[in-house]
C-alpha cells in the first residue's frame, strides 16, 4: 500500500451535487414532494468544499441538480466564479434505468437550460444519477449527445447491487457520435475491476486502499483517474431518515466524520483539476 505517488499526472476530481435526503437509497422513505418541506443543507456543505479547494490550490467538477440550482443560484455562481466547472446531474435525480427515452431527454435538457442561465457557462459535461446508464439503455447516450452535451461520465465500472456496469471499458471512450464517456477510477486486480474513485468505498475502506489505488493508475497506467464524492459525506449532523434498512444506513452514515479529514489527505497527496481541463473537453475556465 505504499506505492509512489506521481506529481505529473492531473487528476480529475469531481463532485455529486445532490442534498442528503437525495440519494437513491432513500427514494422509497422520501417522497419527491417532500423535499421542499425538508432542512437543506447542500450549500453550506458546499461552501466547505469551496474552501478546501481553495486551500489546496484545486479545481474541481460539480455535477449539480437543477432541482437544487433553481433553489440555490448563489451556490451555482459561486461554483463557477471560484474557477470550477459546473457541470449536469440532471435535473431530480431520476435514475435513467427508471426512465423513459422522452422523459429522460427531457430531464437533462431541463437541468442543462437552467445551470447555464444560471451559472452563465456553457455545460459540457453529464453524470446519470447512481451511474444508472448500461447495456440496458444504452439509448441515454444518444440523447445526452443530442441535448449538447460533449462528455458523459455515467458508468462505473464494477459489480453493485445498484449499479455498475463491469464489463465496460476502463479507459474514455466514444459512446455517441460527438459524445465521450468518462468512467469513474477502476483498478484491474485478477480479471476483476476494483473501485478506486470514491463514493462509499472512499468511506468504508482505509485511506491507504484510495491512495494506493490512484498511485497505480498514475503510475502503472499513466493516465488520469476520475475521482467523486458527495457534499452530504462531509456531514456528519445531517438529519437522519426514519424507516431506512439497516444496509442503507451503515452505507451511508458509515465515517461521515472523517471524511473531510480524508479529503484533504487526497488534494494534498495528488494533483487535481476540473473534467474539462483533464480531457480536453472543450476549453477550461
Amino acid at each position: 500500500m505504499n506505492a509512489r505517488v506521481p506529481h505529473d499526472v492531473v487528476n480529475a476530481l469531481t463532485v455529486d451535487v445532490e442534498d442528503y435526503f437525495q440519494v437513491s437509497a432513500f427514494e422509497p422513505h422520501v417522497s419527491r414532494d417532500a423535499w421542499d418541506a425538508l432542512p437543506r443543507r447542500v450549500e453550506a456543505n458546499v461552501d466547505r468544499i469551496l474552501g478546501m479547494l481553495d486551500e489546496h490550490g484545486a479545481r474541481a467538477t460539480f455535477f449539480t441538480l437543477g432541482w437544487l440550482a433553481e433553489r440555490h443560484p448563489a451556490m451555482i455562481r459561486r461554483i463557477v466564479d471560484g474557477g470550477h466547472e459546473l457541470a449536469s446531474h440532471g435535473h431530480g435525480h431520476g435514475r435513467a434505468t427508471e426512465q423513459q427515452p422522452d422523459e429522460f431527454r427531457v430531464d437533462i435538457r431541463r437541468a442543462k437550460a437552467i445551470l447555464e442561465q444560471i451559472g452563465g457557462c456553457e455545460v459540457r459535461g453529464y453524470r446519470a444519477p447512481s451511474f444508472s446508464i448500461g447495456t440496458a439503455n444504452r439509448w441515454a447516450f444518444e440523447c445526452i449527445a443530442e441535448a449538447g452535451y460533449r462528455y458523459s461520465s455515467s458508468i462505473y465500472p464494477i459489480r453493485h447491487d445498484h449499479y455498475g456496469a463491469p464489463d465496460a471499458p476502463r479507459v474514455p471512450h466514444e459512446v455517441a457520435p460527438g459524445l465521450v464517456e468518462l468512467p469513474v477510477a477502476t483498478v484491474r486486480v485478477w480479471r476483476t475491476n476494483l473501485p478506486a474513485g470514491g463514493g462509499g468505498y472512499f468511506r468504508l475502506l482505509p485511506y491507504a486502499m484510495s491512495r494506493w489505488s490512484l498511485a497505480r493508475i498514475n503510475r502503472v497506467e499513466r493516465r488520469p483517474a476520475i475521482f467523486y464524492f458527495h457534499p452530504w459525506e462531509l456531514d456528519a449532523d445531517q438529519p437522519r431518515i426514519d424507516g431506512v434498512s439497516a444496509k442503507a444506513r451503515f452505507r451511508h452514515y458509515l465515517n461521515l466524520d472523517r471524511t473531510q479529514g480524508r479529503l484533504a489527505r487526497l488534494m494534498r497527496d495528488f494533483a487535481w483539476d476540473r473534467v474539462d481541463n483533464v480531457f480536453a473537453c472543450g476549453s477550461g475556465g
